[in-house]
C-alpha cells in the first residue's frame, strides 16, 4: 500500500475549494469558505434535496389537477394543461437525473482504493 501524501491532499482540497468559491462569484452567488465549523454539512444537503422533491412534488400535484379538471369539463384551456404536465415531466426526469449521478458519484467513491 502506498502512503497518502497529506501535503498534496490538502493542496488538492485547497484548489477544489478556490474552484468552487470561483464557480460561486461568476454565477453571483458568494458562499461562505468550508472549513472547521462551517454549516455547509449533510443537513443542508438534506434540506436542500428534500425542499427540491417538494416542489417536483408540488407541481404533478398541480398538473394532475389541471388535468382533472379538464376532464370534468371545468376548463377548457388544453394549453394550460399540457404546459403543467410538461413542466411535471421534466421535474421528474430532472430528479432521475440527479438520482443518477449521485449514484454513480457513490459507486465512484466506494470503488476508489484506500
Amino acid at each position: 500500500m502506498s502512503m497518502i501524501d497529506q501535503s498534496r491532499l490538502l493542496q488538492m482540497r485547497s484548489a477544489i475549494v478556490d474552484q468552487n468559491q470561483a464557480l460561486q462569484r461568476a454565477t453571483g452567488r458568494d458562499m461562505e469558505p468550508l472549513g472547521p465549523g462551517s454549516t455547509g454539512g449533510p443537513a443542508d444537503f438534506t434540506n436542500a434535496m428534500q425542499s427540491a422533491l417538494q416542489q417536483v412534488s408540488a407541481q404533478q400535484a398541480r398538473a394532475s389537477a389541471h388535468s382533472e379538471a379538464y376532464e370534468r369539463g371545468e376548463s377548457h384551456d388544453i394549453v394550460s394543461v399540457m404546459i403543467e404536465r410538461q413542466k411535471a415531466s421534466l421535474g421528474f426526469e430532472m430528479t432521475l437525473q440527479v438520482r443518477n449521478k449521485l449514484l454513480s458519484a457513490y459507486r465512484d467513491i466506494m470503488n476508489m482504493p484506500v
